[in-house]
């Protein structure tokens, strides 16, 4: 019993004492040899910010309508051209016909009851001035003057009110003329009918407010795209910024556009603040179409002839803590003087402090440090396998020597 225990352990003594030394052997077997390094180079480098959008028409105008009612013919189909003032539908005109008719009965009537004030009004002034020689002869009383004075009054003044009367009714007759008018939908501008939301038969209601029956894009052949830049990159969008954008539909194919406006209203979406940036493009062979997505890049600032050193080589630290095992660090944004290091002809390196501009994901703008183009800097450790670590081991268990 003794003697198998004994041996046992032993046996486990010699398995774990066999995975330790294989462990350490090929940890040994990882060291450093030299650095990656990428060359200084001199071309073009550009700053830019992506965002995506929507396209849209540069102008879009709803048509309703202002009186209520079914529809009763529709003129205009989705992608018609119009022009400015060409009627696209048409609601039921007979209530508002009947509306003018009674409107038109009324201004006769009240043109009548004028007539007929000015005849009385003619008739009580002789009768005033019948009474007044009268009483200038001692024929007739006071009374009798005061009497047809106050009636003569009251017809001048029920002429007046009935004239106020004629305007009243020939205003209430315009506004039934002018409903009867909105009856013809019409297009505002001339344009392409984008959307239609009325079909012949539909009751639209203008009650409480104005349906939408039409969209009309004044012109597809010039459009823009609404991009959603985010707050920490629409501090460097300008106006009159060139940018490029692509659309599912196109795959492969870039269209060019301007940043027209970069406006300050801010839209927020869960705590995300974003602003909306206007870019504007031509359309004129009408490949573009309301409502596609667009992946926009605009460049926010270029160097045709710069001298561009990696961003990698900025975040590369020779003694970095442990965990980074290629020898990067992230980049912070808050170092107050960035720093690079140049590979040695004898493999040492030379820590060089730089001052940089523009930078994008994979160049920065070298501004000043002692560095020239074709210097070699180091971007990250290079780790390989010993030949040790890589002979093969005899099956069985690690190999002691």
């Amino acid at each position: 019993m003794f003697s198998r225990r004994t041996l046992i352990i032993a046996l486990l003594v010699v398995v774990g004492l066999g995975t330790g030394i294989a462990y350490w052997m090929r940890k040994d077997g990882e060291r450093s040899e030299g650095y990656v390094s990428e060359a200084v180079e001199r071309g073009a480098i550009a700053a830019t910010v992506t965002a995506t959008g929507i396209v849209n028409p540069v102008t879009t105008v709803q048509v309703g309508t202002y009186v209520s009612g079914p529809i009763q013919a529709i003129y205009a189909d989705f992608n018609a051209r119009v022009k400015k003032g060409q009627r696209v539908a048409k609601i039921d005109p007979a209530p508002f016909q009947v509306k003018v008719q009674k409107a038109e009965a009324s201004l006769a009537t009240a043109r009548a009851r004028v007539d007929k004030d000015k005849a009385d009004l003619d008739f009580k002034k002789l009768t005033l001035d019948r009474n007044q020689e009268l009483h200038s002869k001692n024929l007739i009383s006071q009374n009798d003057v005061d009497t047809a004075r106050s009636n003569y009054d009251q017809a001048k003044a029920q002429l007046a009110l009935d004239v106020a009367g004629v305007e009243q009714a020939q205003a209430d007759l315009d506004d039934a003329r002018i409903n009867l008018a909105y009856t013809d939908i019409t297009s505002p501008v001339e344009g392409v009918v984008v959307s239609r939301n009325v079909d012949v038969g539909q009751t639209v209601a203008a009650s409480f407010q104005t349906p939408t029956l039409f969209l009309i894009a004044q012109d597809l052949a010039r459009m823009q795209v609404d991009t959603s830049v985010s707050e920490s990159d629409v501090g460097d969008v300008r106006e009159g910024q060139h940018a490029i954008f692509t659309v599912d539909a196109y795959p492969g194919k870039e269209f060019q556009g301007t940043v027209a406006q970069a406006r300050n209203a801010p839209t927020t979406v869960q705590n995300v603040v974003t602003y909306d940036v206007v870019v504007t493009v031509d359309n004129a062979e009408l490949e573009l179409k309301p409502g596609m997505t667009a992946n926009v890049r605009i460049t926010t600032a270029q160097r045709d002839d710069a001298i561009k050193i990696p961003v990698r080589a900025l975040r590369f630290n020779p003694n970095a803590k442990a965990g980074a095992t290629d020898g990067t660090r992230p980049s912070s944004g808050h170092d107050k003087q960035p720093v690079v290091w140049a590979v040695q002809p004898d493999g040492t390196l030379r820590k060089v402090p730089v001052k940089v501009g523009i930078r994008n994901e994979q160049y920065a703008e070298l501004l000043s440090g002692d560095v020239k183009v074709g210097d070699q800097l180091a971007v990250a450790l290079r780790r390989t396998q010993s030949s040790d670590a890589n002979r093969p081991r005899p099956p069985g268990g690690p190999r002691f020597r």
